[in-house]
């Protein structure tokens, strides 16, 4: 069999996995928070005692485009927006800290802030508690003030503020959770220390980055592309036959 056919086939398989990623990232649109992923693949040589007529494709590190998303106004007092580059600081049901920038948080039934999905939102000491109230404000800096059960409504307390940390982009990378963290090459001994200048915007959502119509044109043009490949295949497997054939008769 002519080894050509795995130049196809390394091809057709970035192509997939190019397609797995902006699939991910079109079933997301509608995701708070969610950073769209990028798919890179490039040709490496292959090396050895041969001529250098061999080249297959290669991941070459992708990574996620951490651009905002638009802002939806909700008018909920625990839905809040990082404004500009940041991140909140969230711990994960590993107990690892990690962030995000989905801001539709809740409270359990032990007063503990936690996202959506389940994970606890960190404040100043660890994660955050809050005490039964009447009511509760974000402020912009994060800080959570509250109306305590039978308070007077100009009665705010503050109980805690909100951890957000602004990591630089080129150390973040996003996990299998779909959370950021830092890379292992660029990670701090403790945990990552929270930014005063970060701002907040409460009673709004982030949307995701994910441009549906982008997305749609680069699975098809991906789709063309995988059909190339399987072309190729077959043809290497084809010219293989035939060499096959004529070596017999000889």
């Amino acid at each position: 069999m002519d080894k050509s056919i795995f130049i196809g086939m390394s091809g057709a398989k970035q192509t997939m996995l190019a397609q797995q990623a902006h699939a991910n990232n079109l079933a997301n649109v509608s995701t708070t928070g969610f950073k769209r992923d990028y798919a890179q693949a490039r040709s490496m040589p292959v090396f050895g005692e041969h001529f250098p007529t061999r080249a297959y494709a290669m991941t070459e590190r992708p990574g996620t485009e951490t651009g905002a998303g638009a802002l939806i106004e909700t008018g909920r007092d625990l839905d809040v927006a990082v404004n500009g580059d940041g991140w909140l600081a969230i711990q994960n049901q590993n107990g690892e800290e990690v962030f995000t920038r989905a801001g539709s948080l809740q409270l359990d039934v032990n007063g503990l802030l936690r996202t959506s999905n389940g994970e606890m939102v960190m404040g100043n000491g660890g994660p955050v508690a809050l005490p039964p109230f009447d009511n509760v404000q974000i402020g912009a800096d994060g800080t959570i003030s509250i109306v305590p059960v039978g308070g007077p409504p100009s009665q705010l307390v503050e109980v805690d503020r909100i951890k957000l940390v602004n990591p630089p982009a080129d150390a973040l990378q996003k996990g299998e959770d779909g959370f950021m963290r830092r890379k292992p090459d660029a990670a701090l001994d403790g945990p990552e220390p929270p930014d005063g200048n970060l701002r907040l915007t409460s009673g709004f959502l982030e949307s995701s980055n994910v441009n549906a119509v982008e997305e749609m044109i680069s699975n098809l043009q991906l789709s063309r592309q995988f059909e190339m490949q399987v072309k190729i295949m077959q043809t290497a497997d084809e010219n293989s036959e035939v060499t096959a054939r004529l070596l017999q008769n000889l």
